[in-house]
């Protein structure tokens, strides 16, 4: 056994693992930056959309998104049915209060969409105009785990905008990229 293994081998069974439990679990994922998304779809009732950092690249052929919804979402209904959604990243400052607005600080759809201009590609879900880069998508598999239901999203269409700004989510607060 080598020297280095001996002494991971010491510190783990010195240390009794501490359960992972849903607080401390929270806790670390607060550590994770991760980039802010106002996830837009249409339903029976229009618009809808909420704020999400659970999104991440799967592959780029074909080009591939996942998304992460909670199935008590008032959003979740209108992705599964429609089949449709839009993956807006947001950008610096300015998008702190339309993140927080959709992220539940409005209750109607209508108030949310109100405070940015919004445009469509070719899903016809709502691409926020002045996103850093929104990608149009069509859903192609959904898999249940735990609350959520993790959908894969195949990139339609794709908006950027000129700017060189983002916005991240770490440590339970935003923080600015230029």
């Amino acid at each position: 056994m080598s020297a280095a293994s001996s002494h991971a081998a010491t510190i783990a069974s010195a240390e009794a693992p501490t359960p992972v439990n849903r607080d401390l679990f929270r806790s670390g994922m607060s550590k994770l930056p991760a980039a802010v998304n106002i996830i837009t779809s249409l339903g029976e009732r229009g618009r809808c959309g909420f704020t999400a950092s659970a999104v991440c690249s799967v592959t780029d052929s074909p080009p591939t998104l996942l998304v992460c919804v909670n199935r008590s979402n008032q959003s979740h209904e209108a992705i599964t049915s429609s089949r449709v959604l839009c993956v807006n990243t947001l950008a610096g400052p300015h998008h702190e209060a339309l993140s927080m607005t959709f992220a539940g600080g409005v209750k109607t759809m209508d108030e949310r969409f109100a405070g940015a201009g919004w445009t469509t590609l070719v899903t016809g879900a709502p691409v926020l105009s002045e996103a850093t880069v929104a990608f149009d998508c069509r859903v192609t598999q959904v898999a249940t785990v735990g609350t959520h239901d993790v959908v894969f999203c195949e990139v339609l269409g794709l908006h950027q905008h000129d700017t060189c700004e983002g916005l991240v989510y770490f440590g339970r607060r935003f923080h600015h990229l230029t």
